[in-house]
């Protein structure tokens, strides 16, 4: 069921996308809707057979896709794209504030963003926007950390840290030369040359628990290159555990956000992945976040860990309920 209560908002959507863009090649909407061509055209063999009552020839929606362009037509009645639900709006809307609340862009004047979010807030209607009135978005740093890092930045100083690293959970000190600030994974980070590794480190400002701007300048070593953070801040070892997880349709974006040793289709749009997990802690955020979209496999202790913290947590909930 759970397949099939994911492919029926697709499949709304699919409709008005190909009744706007005629023509369209299966290619390319496979891939805007993050899909494989076999199960592109498996929802359009069903898209095919719906309609309106009556079910005659006239009724029915009339969709083709020979040579690769997808024609429809007799499809009116659902041209128009879905409206967003409050869920939907709400994330959108958060993702929206916390832009705004980035170091890069919280000096840049403008109303861009709150006519956007104005826009979404008319859109989504009156739950949107009564859910959206009590989200607030904080980016996590430092007090003091922000305003120092940007200061060494532009007098192109070294700094001295204190930094917390929660896998040891240790403070260590450090001495960098920072090289920018980048926003990733919805955290603040400075990028920096860390004499301590003598390699390029990314030090998460929320994670500072002493910034010094030291009298000496910056001078960071020719090998000294910016990390590509593009698919995100989390690099895997080899020596990292392995873990299985089997997802939904709707949890296919763990393949696409996190470096993965191997994915496998198995049918109406579910996943296996195998991934590695920096520790325990990290996979049982990730499980809990994917909730009823997602499993772990193996290994089964982390399997029977996740199902003990998920019922821990509904009865927390239902104490409160």
């Amino acid at each position: 069921m759970s397949g099939s209560a994911d492919r029926l908002p697709r499949l709304l959507a699919l409709v008005p996308y190909l009744m706007s863009h005629p023509g369209a090649q299966v290619g390319e909407v496979a891939e805007v809707f993050g899909l494989t061509e076999k199960q592109l055209i498996d929802d359009l063999q069903l898209v095919w057979m719906c309609g309106l009552p009556g079910h005659t020839p006239g009724d029915l929606i009339d969709v083709s896709w020979d040579g690769g362009e997808i024609l429809i037509d007799n499809a009116d009645t659902i041209a128009r794209p879905l409206r967003l639900g409050i869920d939907e709006a709400s994330a959108l809307l958060v993702a929206l504030r916390m832009l705004a609340a980035t170091p890069e862009l919280a000096e840049v004047r403008g109303d861009a963003l709150p006519r956007v979010v104005a826009k979404l807030e008319r859109a989504a209607g009156e739950g949107a926007a009564a859910v959206s009135s009590q989200v607030a978005v904080d980016v996590d740093a430092a007090p003091d950390a922000l305003p120092r890092v940007r200061e060494a930045l532009n007098s192109r100083r070294r700094l001295s840290l204190r930094y917390y690293v929660p896998g040891r959970d240790e403070v260590t000190p450090r001495e960098v030369d920072p090289m920018r600030i980048v926003v990733a994974d919805g955290r603040t980070y400075l990028e920096c040359w860390c004499y301590r590794a003598e390699a390029m480190r990314l030090f998460r400002l929320d994670r500072m628990l002493g910034v010094e701007v030291l009298d000496e300048p910056a001078n960071p070593p020719a090998e000294a290159e910016p990390i590509d953070v593009a698919q995100g801040v989390f690099r895997p070892s080899p020596a990292d555990p392995l873990v299985e997880l089997e997802v939904t349709a709707a949890g296919r974006w763990v393949a696409e956000y996190y470096p993965c040793e191997q994915v496998t289709e198995l049918g109406e749009g579910r996943l296996r992945i195998s991934l590695r997990a920096r520790d325990d802690d990290w996979i049982l955020k990730l499980a809990l976040r994917l909730g009823d979209t997602g499993r772990v496999v193996s290994p089964l202790r982390m399997a029977e860990r996740v199902r003990e913290e998920a019922e821990r947590s509904l009865e927390l909930y239902a104490r409160q309920t």
